[in-house]
């Protein structure tokens, strides 16, 4: 089972997360929770043996994935964030871990997703990269998308202090290779 990974292993992880004005605690998990929780998708995308990750014009990394648009199925929302961001198109999305988040704002981000308590859904896909990220008006701005070793990903991400994404791919790839 998914859930008896010794998270102590990865110590920024199991730290809570703090987004703007929300907390996050991640939890691995064996299915989805309810539908009507998960508010956005993050997406750890491989192709073959490589891992990978969006960098924005303002030169950060990041995991593909976005917030679920009203009555929108989380497997819907990973195939247009994934051509959005990366410029690629989804064959496989295996969720295995739930941010649980709690926000503190007066509002939800978007008045159809769950407020104040609510999921972001982490999945590993198997990608094909077709083209270009589509990026549109109102999503991040991706200058490229990057195909890298798992070590090459875990090092941007620790070096621009993004340890819990470090993380995040470790955890895929050690759940991808125990399901193999």
């Amino acid at each position: 089972m998914l859930n008896t990974f010794d998270l102590s292993q990865l110590p920024t992880l199991v730290q809570p997360i703090i987004w703007d004005e929300v907390t996050c605690i991640f939890k691995i998990i064996d299915q989805p929770s309810t539908p009507a929780m998960i508010s956005n998708i993050n997406i750890v995308p491989f192709t073959g043996d490589l891992w990978v990750v969006v960098q924005l014009e303002d030169g950060s990394l990041e995991l593909p994935g976005g917030t679920c648009e009203p009555g929108e199925h989380y497997l819907a929302t990973a195939r247009r964030e994934l051509m959005e961001e990366a410029g690629a198109k989804l064959h496989t999305f295996v969720p295995f871990g739930i941010w649980e988040c709690h926000s503190s704002a007066p509002h939800p981000f978007r008045p159809h997703i769950p407020h104040p308590e609510f999921h972001r859904l982490v999945g590993y896909s198997e990608v094909e990269l077709v083209g270009a990220p589509t990026n549109p008006h109102d999503g991040e701005r991706v200058a490229s998308v990057l195909q890298l070793t798992l070590e090459d990903i875990q090092a941007r991400f620790a070096a621009s202090g993004r340890s819990e994404l470090a993380e995040l791919y470790a955890l895929a790839a050690h759940i991808r290779q125990q399901r193999s």
